[in-house]
């Protein structure tokens, strides 16, 4: 294995990580808001969640790389106050994956929380704890499994990502160039052989994230 070969995957590693933690910090608290709160735009906010299920990587990746440019507002902000251009750039392509990544993030989390009995939260309310401390000591213990889940998901997502990337970031090796990405020009060059290296590495960490998952999540039999 080349260093090149070993550099990109190790960036794919790089944003898969980053968006999964990212993520996590902001997907815990968004969760818990959809899961046990009512406000009258919740049904907006889930649905903007849901969309990149549904919408083509290329269509978010799309309206991200206008919403760096320099020429709208927060590009020219970025620019003008911190000197920062996100367009084809390691940090652009990580908002841009945490925004793509959300649902696969904070639904297994918001399903997690929902499937937790009503009667244990009330438990600790009446005990005297408060709704953070009923949240880290009785909630999170008690969804353990769809922790994982969302951050394995996640993870798992992250790195097969293609469009979003190749539409924010580019292809600049050791900045943007991903597996997917890899993969793609390696096809593209007929160096199937390298090819091949890229996407037998992916398929055995997503099957390995997904026994992960059905491993955890097996009800033991009655």
């Amino acid at each position: 294995m080349n260093e090149d070969f070993i550099n990109t995957l190790l960036l794919t590693g790089k944003l898969a990580t980053w968006t999964t933690v990212v993520l996590f910090l902001i997907g815990m608290p968004l969760a818990y808001l959809l899961a046990y709160k009512r406000f009258w735009f919740k049904s907006l906010l889930e649905a903007f969640i849901s969309m990149p299920m549904v919408l083509p990587p290329t269509v978010l990746g799309f309206y991200m790389l206008v919403a760096y440019s320099p020429q709208n507002a927060f590009g020219r902000f970025l620019e003008q106050h911190f000197d920062v251009r996100l367009a084809f750039s390691f940090e652009g392509v990580l908002i841009a994956s945490v925004v793509f990544s959300l649902p696969f993030m904070i639904q297994p989390l918001q399903n997690g929380l929902v499937a937790i009995p009503q009667s244990l939260r009330e438990a600790a309310y009446t005990l005297g704890k408060s709704e953070f401390t009923t949240f880290y000591r009785v909630l999170i213990p008690n969804m353990i499994p769809s922790i994982i889940t969302a951050l394995a998901m996640t993870f798992a997502h992250c790195i097969g990502e293609f469009g979003v990337v190749i539409m924010v970031g580019g292809n600049m090796p050791g900045e943007t160039r991903v597996a997917s990405i890899a993969i793609y020009d390696e096809v593209q060059a007929l160096n199937y052989d390298v090819a091949n290296q890229y996407s037998l590495v992916l398929f055995l960490i997503s099957l390995a994230i997904l026994t992960v998952i059905y491993s955890m999540n097996r009800k033991p039999a009655s």
